[in-house]
C-alpha cells in the first residue's frame, strides 16, 4: 500500500515538475514575440534561444532568431536557423521563401532554383509571393547574367 501512494506522490510531483517547465517554455517564446514586436532583437533573441533549450524542436523560434539575422544582415547565422526551421518541418513555406531570398541575395542561382521548386509544392500561406521571388530568380539567372 506504501509503495502504491508513494509512486501516486512521484507522479504528481513530476507532473507539477513537467507542467512548471512547460509553461516557462512558453513563456520564454510568448515574451521573445512580444520584443520583437517592439523592435527589441536583441531581448527577444535571447528569449527565443532560451526556449530552444527548453524545447530544441520549436521551429517558430529558429524561424524568429533567422528573422533577427535577417534585420541585422547576418547572413551566415540566418541560414543556419533557416535550415534549422526546415530540418524540423521540411514543409514549413515561410523559412523556404525566406531561404531563397537569401540564395537570390547571394546570387546562388541553382540553390535558389531549387528551394522555389520545392516553395511550390509547399506553398501554403506564402503562395502569394510565388511571383516574387521567380521574378528575383530571373534576374540573377545565367542568361540575364551574361546579357
Amino acid at each position: 500500500m506504501k509503495i502504491i501512494i508513494l509512486g501516486i506522490k512521484s507522479l504528481l510531483i513530476s507532473l507539477i515538475i513537467f507542467q512548471t517547465s512547460f509553461a516557462k517554455n512558453n513563456e520564454y517564446y510568448q515574451k521573445g514575440i512580444d520584443l520583437f514586436n517592439k523592435d527589441e532583437f536583441d531581448k527577444s533573441k535571447i528569449f527565443f534561444e532560451k526556449d530552444i533549450v527548453f524545447n530544441p524542436k520549436n521551429e517558430k523560434s529558429y524561424l524568429y532568431l533567422a528573422k533577427i539575422s535577417n534585420k541585422k544582415e547576418l547572413d551566415d547565422i540566418q541560414e543556419i536557423n533557416l535550415n534549422n526551421v526546415l530540418l524540423i518541418n521540411p514543409k514549413n513555406d515561410e523559412a523556404i521563401y525566406l531561404l531563397t531570398l537569401l540564395k537570390i541575395k547571394q546570387s546562388d542561382y541553382n540553390g535558389a532554383k531549387g528551394l522555389i521548386a520545392k516553395f511550390n509544392l509547399f506553398c501554403d500561406l506564402f503562395c502569394s509571393k510565388k511571383d516574387e521571388i521567380e521574378n528575383k530568380l530571373k534576374k540573377i539567372s545565367p542568361e540575364n547574367v551574361q546579357n
